[in-house]
């Protein structure tokens, strides 16, 4: 009879309640340094020895798995990456049953499973069987068991509910949630939300920032693939855009979510603040510019990743679509004006190659005219958002300068932009 045991710590004191598109190649992030990994809340985690990774791992009650319906799937090597392998309809553990895959990414995979304990699906995340990838998870849970422990009243991060290390993979399960705003945006052609609906989503991520932030953390890498609807409910609404068009038309429609609630994840990258670090972090699209200038970034680098996101869902397209840090940068001035002197004299060696004489060194260090092109097609900031917002375009315009702000410290914090006029219409 096959047996088998596994390590399951269970979070009963915290609540419940997530998924990820995979990085393109050229901008995975490079692994953070070893005293990163090892730096947290006083205790060193970079080394996972004390956790189960042989192919029988014992869980805390010693509890054998049965075979038969609760049974152990059989054994099974990783595919060439790390992931791993299963087929739908297995057991993950006794307690989970694989129903589907959500998703896939850098880290490793997303499952919907049923719970039998708790007779509902919820999300399994499990991370490749890599030793990077389960530092990098461990480094996760604990920040998840940190929001957890100060989350009271539902700050919109979403909360873990138990972990366990199953035949080497950290696997951390979840609330199953709707779709990512990206996936949203997606799957709805790229169409712009209804301005009332950023106000909402907007108010609900900046409180969950500002919530890190109160806690000395950093999310550092906020993008609308890490905020999850809560429900995957949405209505068809007409599209003015193509008012012209037949209601016949599928285009004359465009989906819009029922329900406003979000909730962020991915706490992979989350840190806690240190003085001015250096290292690059955020996905290209939402990396602040103190990040590309090598000028130290700390909280404001997440208020930078929101302004960007809010700009998104108004427009419904990434406002700084690129792949290069110079061509980044050029779009920031084309959208928001020149950088400031004070901040390009005092980049670092590596982004010294993009100033010369004092000012950005565009178009003259432009790779390629294509590149040019796709500056010089960006608009003004409060250009782009009157194409799409036909109310409340002055203030939402207010408090997007106010997060794009070049100098990280004259941006606004979280607390600030919750206190805007944007956020606040329409709360009693």
């Amino acid at each position: 009879m096959e047996t088998e045991r596994v390590t399951e710590f269970p979070m009963t004191h915290l609540d419940r309640r997530p998924r990820k598109r995979a990085r393109l190649g050229w901008d995975v992030l490079p692994e953070q340094p070893k005293a990163q990994l090892e730096l947290f809340c006083g205790q060193a985690v970079g080394n996972l020895t004390s956790y189960t990774t042989s192919r029988q791992p014992t869980d805390l009650t010693g509890t054998l798995a049965v075979k038969g319906r609760n049974g152990s799937p059989p054994w099974r090597n990783d595919d060439k990456d790390g992931h791993y392998t299963f087929e739908l309809g297995e057991n993950l553990t006794s307690r989970y049953k694989i129903h589907s895959k959500m998703g896939e990414g850098t880290f490793g995979q997303v499952l919907e499973c049923w719970d039998r304990e708790k007779k509902e699906m919820v999300a399994i995340k499990i991370v490749r069987g890599i030793k990077k990838y389960r530092e990098a998870a461990m480094i996760e849970i604990e920040m998840l068991q940190q929001l957890g422990k100060h989350d009271r009243v539902g700050n919109c991060c979403v909360q873990i509910r138990n972990w366990f290390d199953y035949r080497n993979h950290i696997c951390i399960v979840f609330e199953k949630l709707g779709p990512s705003l990206y996936d949203f945006l997606r799957k709805n052609n790229y169409r712009s939300f209804p301005i009332d609906l950023v106000r909402e989503i907007g108010r609900q991520l900046l409180e969950c920032v500002a919530f890190m932030h109160d806690l000395r953390l950093i999310h550092t890498d906020l993008k609308p693939e890490n905020i999850l609807l809560v429900s995957s409910d949405y209505i068809k609404v007409p599209d003015y855009k193509f008012s012209s068009r037949s209601p016949k038309d599928s285009s004359y429609y465009k989906r819009v979510p029922k329900f406003s609630a979000i909730k962020v994840i991915d706490f992979g990258s989350t840190i806690y603040d240190r003085q001015d670090q250096k290292y690059i972090v955020s996905t290209r699209h939402y990396r602040a510019p103190e990040v590309i200038l090598g000028l130290g970034w700390r909280y404001a680098c997440d208020i930078w990743s929101v302004g960007c996101i809010l700009v998104e869902l108004c427009s419904g397209e990434a406002l700084f679509q690129t792949h290069e840090n110079l061509e980044h940068l050029a779009m920031m001035e084309r959208v928001l004006g020149p950088l400031p002197q004070h901040m390009l004299k005092r980049v670092d060696q590596q982004a010294d190659k993009y100033v010369r004489r004092g000012r950005l060194d565009w178009p003259e260090g432009a790779s390629s005219r294509d590149s040019i092109k796709a500056v010089l097609k960006l608009a003004r900031l409060q250009n782009i958002i009157m194409q799409h917002v036909d109310h409340s375009a002055g203030d939402l315009i207010n408090l997007l300068q106010g997060l794009l702000r070049y100098d990280p410290s004259e941006r606004l914090t979280a607390r600030e932009a919750l206190r805007h006029p944007f956020l606040t219409h329409g709360v009693i």
